[in-house]
């Protein structure tokens, strides 16, 4: 064989090889494209299929039969989708709290600030009390994180901003403690963080919002649970409790009890203790 047949022979070999080299790139990039839109398919629709299975887990049902659990996520996601995740106010939720309304009882009402896992803790081993938490939509929602953005029907789990005031979280919580607050009545229960200098923050949900749902003769007193620890930095006499009292709606009784969380959660693993004397 020639010296230039050799040499073009090589050429068309090398050709051959950056044409397969090109094809199989194109062909790696369609595949990253194709998993990185299935994977985001899946993001979507996985806050869905979790909504809807502790929706039905709540209802204490199996496969879906004749429930509304899929309607109830067709009315809240339309509260956030296509919308900048800054600017979905509270009110944005008031089709999926009309949906859902709450079912309160007199006196077993309880709500809580920075103590949520004993209150939690409490509420899940005695049915006296309820939080928000305790009932379909605070159940469903509780620990979850969404949000939808402008131009997009998509529900996002990431990148969600958590600084705004309007973000879909916490305009979802806010709307929904309004909500059970206004179903408070007889005896209402607010358990409060002991170890804080500050135990009632008047910023807070509760402070800020709920406190003012509480209204006379509905609501006939507020029974603030001060839970205390070994280093605890307040009692009932802290300034800030008497703050809590000054703002209750005229009518509406107020007690203060300081108990050790050792003790709550002794009376909440003690089956025949009533409620009425774990405070």
């Amino acid at each position: 064989m020639e010296r230039g047949e050799v040499r073009s022979l090589e050429k068309r070999r090398r050709r051959r090889g950056l044409t397969m080299a090109a094809i199989l790139a194109v062909l790696l990039l369609l595949i990253i494209a194709i998993i990185l839109g299935v994977t985001l398919t899946r993001n979507d629709d996985e806050f869905e299929r979790m909504f809807i299975a502790r929706c039905r887990m709540f209802r204490g049902l199996g496969k879906p039969s004749g429930d509304n659990c899929q309607s109830i996520w067709d009315v809240f996601q339309q509260a956030y989708i296509n919308r900048d995740p800054c600017e979905v106010p509270p009110e944005a939720y008031d089709g999926v709290i009309a949906a859902v309304p709450f079912d309160s009882t007199c006196n077993t009402t309880v709500f809580w600030s920075e103590t949520k896992a004993v209150v939690h803790d409490f509420t899940e081993k005695k049915d006296c009390f309820k939080t928000v938490e305790d009932f379909l939509l605070g159940s469903v929602l509780d620990d979850l994180v969404w949000c939808g953005k402008k131009g997009s029907n998509e529900t996002f789990t990431t990148d969600c901003p958590e600084q705004c005031q309007k973000n879909p979280v916490r305009s979802f919580w806010k709307r929904v403690s309004v909500a059970f607050g206004g179903t408070a009545c007889g005896n209402v229960t607010v358990m409060l963080n002991g170890s804080l200098p500050t135990p009632f923050n008047e910023a807070s949900m509760f402070g800020s919002d709920v406190l003012k749902t509480f209204t006379s003769p509905k609501v006939k007193q507020l029974n603030v649970v001060l839970v205390t620890q070994e280093n605890s930095v307040t009692n009932c006499t802290n300034e800030s409790l008497g703050n809590l009292k000054m703002k209750l709606n005229k009518g509406i009784g107020y007690r203060c009890s300081e108990v050790s969380q050792s003790k709550i959660e002794w009376c909440a693993s003690a089956p025949e203790k009533p409620c009425s004397l774990c405070w």
